[in-house]
């Protein structure tokens, strides 16, 4: 499964150990048994999420491949539970390729992690102009300096947090729904959630009892009710 997220990014879903069963399963480990009806499954699966018995989920594990601008990818690092390895401009060369929006913003005035679309099209047009000639220029200066032989360690310095990255990022359902919290929200940066909403999407076709589950006990956002 994939999905094309911003300009140039995307969500891939690459491998998954277990599903909604593999949950059951270890919830009933405790008693000896095992998988019963599809009806008295389901509804342990909604009974353990409602009363907040979580440790099942973490025998669902995802492992997914995501393109996305550098400031997007260090949000995301954040949630330490889960692994991460992503591509090295020490070894490769980063190619002309940046996240330009579609749209410029500006801070709301009443709440630090708000913001609002710019209305004004002269002034968005001359915004989203300065952070392309941005683009343009640190490239420019990061293929001189691979040019001049310098090191790709060392040229990379010059490069904007608008680069693209590429990561795998492996995660248990438990854990994945601690990101979705968070970053299917309206409070997290608009890019973000646009990934967020997408894995949200791969999760809910890949255990659908489970994401139901989870949407009506556990979901603390604002965006994927709206889904």
């Amino acid at each position: 499964m994939e999905f094309k997220v911003l300009d140039n990014g995307f969500i891939r879903l690459v491998d998954m150990m277990g599903n909604d069963y593999a949950a059951v399963k270890a919830a009933r480990v405790s008693y000896g048994s095992g998988l019963k009806t599809p009806e008295r499954d389901k509804k342990l699966i909604f009974y353990l999420m409602e009363h907040g018995h979580e440790t099942p989920f973490e025998h669902i594990v995802f492992t997914f491949h995501a393109k996305a601008p550098i400031f997007v990818a260090r949000q995301w690092f954040r949630h330490r539970i889960g692994s991460f390895n992503e591509a090295s401009l020490r070894y490769t060369e980063l190619k002309d390729e940046f996240y330009l929006p579609d749209h410029i913003r500006k801070n709301d005035k009443t709440d630090k992690q708000m913001a609002t679309i710019i209305e004004n099209n002269e002034l968005k047009n001359k915004a989203l102009k300065l952070i392309e000639n941005a683009f343009e220029n640190s490239y420019k200066i990061y293929k001189e300096l691979l040019d001049m032989g310098i090191a790709r360690e060392m040229a990379r310095i010059v490069l904007p947090m608008s680069s693209y990255t590429q990561f795998y990022w492996t995660v248990n359902a438990r854990s994945l729904m601690n990101f979705l919290n968070l970053r299917a929200d309206s409070h997290a940066q608009w890019e973000i959630q646009q990934y967020a909403k997408s894995i949200a999407k791969i999760f809910k076709q890949k255990c659908p009892w489970t994401y139901e589950a989870y949407i009506k006990f556990k979901y603390k956002g604002d965006l994927l009710n709206k889904e």
